[in-house]
């Protein structure tokens, strides 16, 4: 089958080929088959967007298990981010609970701060969390990382421009 092309002659054979497969993939890692459906829903939508390069039964699942992987990592983490921030309005007076509506912006933006965040190298990242978060002064953030001031400044300087490149901002 030549998957090559996004005809939807050879989408359609490969989602009825794999999609019973897949959803059963899906459904044995989550443990939840509504979740299971969207995220098999997601991976033939990427795949749409990008089909596999070679055929072939064997490849097919393949590639559809590894882009299911990746939808899922992101999937528990967007839930971990959640679950923390559920947890921390528990904390809060009902008098200032944010609507449902506000809660879903607060947690879509968070899943995106973490996803911007997951891009960074490790240092940088660091440097801008205990930055940000914790207010730690650049002397203190260089102790705590092992390298010198001026590295903390260009680990921030990198981060920021990083997050001004993704918001937009500027042009790479």
């Amino acid at each position: 089958m030549d998957i090559v092309s996004t005809s939807p002659t050879s989408f359609s054979l490969l989602y009825g080929t794999h999609h019973s497969w897949l959803l059963g993939l899906l459904r044995r890692r989550l443990s939840n088959r509504w979740d299971a459906a969207d995220l098999a829903h997601d991976t033939f939508i990427r795949v749409l967007k990008r089909p596999p390069v070679e055929a072939g039964e064997v490849r097919e699942r393949s590639y559809l298990a590894t882009i299911a992987r990746g939808l899922c990592i992101d999937h528990w983490r967007r839930r971990q981010l959640e679950q923390a921030w559920l947890q921390s309005l528990a904390a809060r007076p009902e008098a200032v609970q944010p609507s449902p509506e506000q809660r879903a912006i607060i947690v879509e933006t968070l899943y995106e701060v973490d996803a911007m965040l997951a891009r960074l190298p490790q240092k940088v990242r660091e440097a801008f969390l205990l930055a940000q978060l914790h207010a730690m002064p650049y002397k203190q953030i260089g102790i705590q990382l092992g390298v010198c001031e001026r590295m903390v400044k260009k680990y921030l300087a990198q981060a920021l421009l990083h997050c001004a490149v993704l918001d937009g901002m500027l042009v790479e």
